[in-house]
């Protein structure tokens, strides 16, 4: 719980440009409380914090008469120009997105029909990595610093709320539509299997499921040598075009040679 709480902040600030610099943490806690209990979230967001060069400069904690409330701010830095928003793509923008995506949703089906609440985790080493990545998301922290810094994108969101919420957000603050290869999408080998033994479509749910916090971003043409210098930089990190930004305002998956209108992301209300 200290982990994620920290982690899905600091991809809010990659998601802008920035670089992550110090956090607060408030906590409200009920009576019975254990001591271990603070100790490990504390553990977990300090790993966070040192992962992603986060100082932990102050908060409070209070009482509380339940639930457990673990309330962080983050801020971050990051040079006017080179600030990321949902509303700078423009028509022609090509649409990539960093890492795979699905394994957060898939890890989280495996762990509720198996009923998990400890340490378990599945045989299968992609399901097993799909658990982890629900787990302990990692948020995209130096790509987000890379892509602002260096300008190689115009307009960046992450995916907490699935990537079709993400493209879908772009592309209304952009005033714009979106086409999305279906066959493109990265998606997570394990979640991939997972999916089709639930007898799910693995394109739709990976539209849909949210928890990844990769990062979604529209590059224009004339930063094709940008992107390749933050690939060169990104250590390792897989980035994929999966589409394109249009003038038509649709938004649309093309799919085996039909054209389909974009899945709904997560919804919270």
């Amino acid at each position: 719980i200290g982990y994620k709480a920290l982690a899905v902040n600091v991809s809010d600030v990659a998601a802008m440009g920035g670089a992550p610099r110090l956090a607060l943490l408030s906590l409200m806690l009920p009576p019975a409380t254990p001591l271990a209990d603070v100790d490990g979230l504390l553990d977990g967001l300090l790993q966070v914090a040192a992962a992603t060069g986060v100082t932990l400069a102050g908060g409070n904690i209070s009482r509380s008469p339940g639930p457990l409330v673990v309330d962080v701010t983050v801020t971050g830095a990051v040079r006017p120009r080179r600030i990321l928003t949902r509303g700078g793509g423009h028509p022609g923008d090509s649409l990539y997105v960093s890492g795979t995506i699905g394994a957060a949703t898939a890890g989280l089906g495996w762990l509720r029909a198996h009923g998990v609440t400890g340490a378990e985790r599945p045989e299968d080493p992609d399901l097993a990595e799909c658990v982890a990545r629900h787990r302990r998301p990692e948020p995209r922290a130096r790509l987000g610093a890379l892509l602002g810094r260096t300008r190689a994108a115009r307009a960046c969101m992450d995916l907490s709320d699935g990537l079709a919420d993400a493209i879908r957000q772009i592309a209304e603050a952009s005033g714009a539509g979106a086409k999305i290869d279906a066959s493109a999408l990265p998606i997570h080998p394990g979640a991939a299997r997972w999916f089709l033994a639930q007898g799910a479509d693995p394109v739709a749910a990976c539209l849909s499921g949210g928890d990844d916090y990769e990062l979604l971003f529209a590059r224009s043409n004339r930063a094709r040598g940008r992107l390749r210098l933050v690939e060169r930089q990104a250590r390792g990190l897989r980035l994929t075009r999966i589409g394109e930004l249009t003038s038509d305002r649709r938004l649309v998956v093309e799919r085996e040679g039909t054209v389909q209108p974009l899945p709904a992301g997560f919804v919270h209300f």
